[in-house]
């Protein structure tokens, strides 16, 4: 089994590859297992609050809208929000969505913004479209098996 130590090198690794503004990407099991053995590392699930009640969310993570529901506009308000929420803790702060495109600017911003340590959980919460077009089949959170629930 990997160490914290082996996926953080991991995460940092893949931040090098793909030029990331970030300190590194995660896969969904990876981001988990951080949250789970790393005090104070907090998962950020930036997706929109129709996501979280129709689709599920992630027990125990931060829920902060990167676009506002309904409309879609940039939440303007989202890094005063994800300070309030946690600080800038030197633990991993990681950042899911969907599929990983507005957690990575999320993580970005926040990189920006200060916090030390940003993370994107790529994939997302429900992974990449498959052949027909549909996303819960390949790749991300729920995919894995991770915990996460419904209202």
């Amino acid at each position: 089994m990997d160490t914290v130590e082996d996926i953080l090198a991991r995460a940092r690794q893949r931040a090098i590859e793909l030029n990331l503004p970030y300190a590194g990407a995660l896969l969904p099991r990876e981001a988990y297992r951080l949250a789970q053995e790393v005090p104070g590392a907090r998962i950020v699930d930036v997706r929109t609050r129709a996501e979280w009640e129709w689709v599920g969310r992630i027990p125990g993570a931060v829920l902060l809208e990167w676009n506002r529901y309904p409309g879609g506009a940039l939440n303007g308000d989202f890094l005063q929000q994800l300070e309030d929420a946690i600080g800038k803790p030197p633990a991993p702060v990681m950042f899911v969505c969907r599929s990983g495109n507005r957690s990575h600017h999320a993580a970005a911003a926040a990189t920006a913004a200060g916090f030390p340590q940003c993370f994107n959980v790529l994939e997302g919460f429900e992974g990449d479209k498959d052949a027909s077009g549909h996303r819960n089949s390949k790749g991300g959170w729920r995919v894995a098996g991770l915990p996460w629930e419904q209202s």
